[in-house]
């Protein structure tokens, strides 16, 4: 058991493996890959809220270029106005019958 240790130890890789800077080195890697809080893993968690979050950004910024057209559109408009406020509000006119007619 002892000469096969022996055998071992004198191989080239467990030289290197076994240097205490080669150690500390890995140790380090492995610290901050994995166990700090600056962590690979939580930084790529981090790029991926990020991307998200600026899809929605980009998501909101077509929505309020719409709904500015479509501000525009009823403050210049009374008859579009009134047709937005028919059909999203279902206002009618007095003595007028609203029928809704669901699909």
């Amino acid at each position: 058991m002892k000469k096969r240790w022996q055998k071992i130890r004198n191989t080239r890789w467990f030289a290197i493996a076994s240097n205490k800077f080669v150690l500390a080195t890995a140790v380090f890697v492995v610290w901050m890959l994995f166990l700090d809080v600056n962590s690979y893993l939580i930084h790529h968690e981090l790029n991926g809220e990020l991307d998200e979050l600026e899809q929605s950004i980009e998501y909101y910024k077509e929505e309020i270029t719409r709904d500015k057209k479509q501000l525009e559109e009823l403050t210049s408009d009374p008859e579009k106005l009134e047709k937005f406020a028919r059909e999203q509000y279902w206002m009618k006119k007095p003595g007028e019958e609203i029928y809704l007619i669901e699909e």
